[in-house]
């Protein structure tokens, strides 16, 4: 057990903060928007602010935006998509249309052939049997268990 406790003067020396938290809190001037160039003028039409930025020519199209890395579990799905009607726009006459690594997706019409694609749409799917078409898609879990 702690006999003596030290005062918050001599464990606050050093500190930036002073026991106020984050440093803009006690500063008594409001919210100025943040540090340089940040702020609510960021995007907003004032000329100073804009012309600043824009006079960055190397770094004027990396300014506004997002940076940093995307976690795995964020990470978007690398997988192309591709709509009916831009496989029959593309591929129109043809009776077998090979498309490995693409889902087909159910945006138009469907039409007569066989389309063999690593994934599909229950949509594009009805829409291929309606017309008489079929498409094949690459069901890996099912070959696992046969």
């Amino acid at each position: 057990m702690k006999l003596k406790k030290r005062k918050i003067r001599s464990r606050l020396r050093g500190a930036r903060t002073c026991g106020y938290g984050f440093r803009q809190k006690h500063k008594g001037h409001g919210n100025k928007g943040g540090f340089g160039m940040a702020g609510t003028g960021k995007r907003a039409s004032q000329k100073q602010q804009k012309t600043l930025m824009m006079a960055r020519k190397a770094g004027a199209e990396t300014y506004f935006g997002k940076k940093g890395f995307t976690s795995r579990k964020t990470e978007r799905k690398k997988e192309k998509k591709i709509n009916l009607k831009d496989i029959k726009a593309k591929f129109s006459g043809k009776k077998e249309i090979d498309l490995a690594g693409y889902k087909i997706l159910g945006d138009g019409s469907g039409f007569n052939a066989v389309i063999r694609a690593s994934k599909a749409s229950k949509n594009a799917e009805e829409k291929m049997e309606k017309a008489g078409g079929k498409i094949i898609t690459e069901n890996k879990k099912q070959e696992r268990e046969k």
